[in-house]
């Protein structure tokens, strides 16, 4: 028996997200809103993927529909490694995470209507030591520019470079699913 949601908004341009809940079975539409980012400082890796996640479902109106709302946040020893401005930061931040444990944080948000619900989910992720001509592979070939650390964990990163992780390996991809899917039933 397939359970039946509200019609849901995905507000993201992440197609890891958009793919992670086709896979998840549940028929959304994608609205995008331009949303600034920032965050005030002193706040956990946790505390600012929460931020931001329920920063971009404030640009909302949600009335009989579920918005979700994410934002994923990669940590290494307390600095945040986020989207790579150009080559040379990606080439720093992978230089950073090779032969190291760093965490993935997604923050949720869910609205509908006057109700709203926020969670986050974290993810350890052991690195392998990478060559800088591995590096440099990696980048020229899979153009991580648009991925918080430089990486995406279901390419070719993720399948050379990292080790294991301790977690959920659909939050490192961007939104922790089985979570998700969890907090959806608890929400309608």
């Amino acid at each position: 028996m397939r359970i039946q949601f509200p019609p849901i908004i995905l507000a993201s341009k992440s197609p890891r997200r958009q793919e992670l809940l086709t896979l998840m079975g549940l028929n959304f539409t994608v609205e995008l809103k331009d949303v600034d980012e920032s965050y005030p400082e002193g706040l956990t890796p946790a505390e600012i993927a929460v931020f931001i996640s329920e920063k971009k479902a404030k640009a909302f109106v949600a009335n009989d529909e579920i918005v979700i709302t994410a934002d994923t946040i990669v940590a290494l020893n307390g600095e945040i490694l986020g989207k790579p401005e150009d080559r040379v930061h990606a080439q720093q931040m992978l230089a950073k995470l090779s032969g190291s444990k760093h965490e993935v944080y997604t923050g949720v948000t869910l609205v509908r209507g006057n109700k709203t619900f926020s969670f986050y989910d974290r993810t350890e992720v052991y690195c392998k030591v990478v060559t800088v001509e591995e590096i440099d592979f990696y980048i020229d070939n899979y153009k991580p520019y648009d991925k918080a650390g430089s990486y995406g964990v279901q390419d070719w990163w993720g399948i050379v470079a990292v080790q294991r992780i301790e977690g959920s390996y659909t939050n490192v991809m961007g939104l922790p699913t089985e979570r998700l899917y969890r907090e959806l039933l608890n929400f309608i």
